[in-house]
């Protein structure tokens, strides 16, 4: 059966699309081995916010993440005002190679999967791009609802972490966060070995899937304005997942 008028132009926006987003990757590329930004960077950085916008929209992630990118800024990102800075030095030129070409890739991945699905009549898909089951972290930290917030902030300590999945029996009912924690004693002047960590948790828990994109995981946490997001796998918590994994991401760290 012929394809639909409407099927082909979809299929050759992508494929444009597609071409297109490549070669913005490949000229990122050529830069890997720069010691400085070439004279063409800020025309080339125009002209791929304009081509991000055209294909995912003004309002995208996609390219607010490559407006981040620019400033070596994976941080930033996610527009959390407690979050302190990774480094007090400004990024090096090859940081915002390296963001710029994980953003750029995301948006590569998720043209080709429209791609696909075009081709298989879908017209409806799921953000791609790399997701959060690769840069998640499976091992979970929990402390009791029950527990106190100095047992809490001692496990904190003890595990080098910025925030625990709260335990009510055999489920996780909420998390709290050394920012959280400190807070509240400070703030309201809670007694820290008499008030128990249901009193300060944050609830209910805020997750995001496995199968989803690292970009869906940053959504979220501005949208909800948290640091940490459980990782859910079929109903159940399998992992977490924080900025620093987002930053390790976007900065091409294995």
């Amino acid at each position: 059966m012929a394809e639909s008028a409407g099927h082909k132009g979809r299929k050759v926006d992508l494929d444009r699309d597609i071409e297109d987003i490549r070669a913005r990757i490949l000229t990122v590329k050529d830069w890997i081995h720069l010691e400085a930004p070439p004279e063409s960077i800020i025309d080339f950085d125009t002209k791929t916010e304009e081509l991000i916008a055209k294909i995912f929209g003004s309002a995208s992630p996609m390219l607010e993440a490559y407006e981040y990118a620019q400033l070596g800024d994976a941080a930033g990102m996610m527009n959390l005002p407690e979050e302190a800075p990774e480094s007090g030095t400004q990024s090096s030129f090859q940081e915002t190679v390296r963001q710029r070409l994980r953003v750029l890739e995301s948006c590569l991945a998720e043209l080709e999967t429209r791609r696909a699905a075009a081709s298989k009549g879908i017209k409806h898909v799921k953000l791609t791009g790399p997701r959060v089951a690769d840069y998640m972290t499976r091992t979970i930290r929990a402390v009791p609802m029950d527990a106190t917030l100095r047992e809490a902030g001692t496990l904190l300590e003890q595990w080098k972490i910025g925030s625990l999945l709260v335990q009510g029996g055999d489920e996780y009912v909420g998390s709290i966060t050394e920012t959280e924690l400190t807070r509240e004693v400070v703030a309201h002047g809670l007694d820290p070995l008499s008030t128990t960590v249901k009193t300060c948790m944050r609830e209910p828990l805020v997750t995001v899937e496995t199968s989803d994109p690292i970009i869906e995981a940053v959504r979220l946490m501005k949208e909800k304005a948290t640091r940490h997001l459980a990782v859910v796998e079929s109903n159940e918590v399998v992992g977490v997942i924080s900025v620093s994994d987002i930053i390790r991401y976007y900065s091409g760290i294995a």
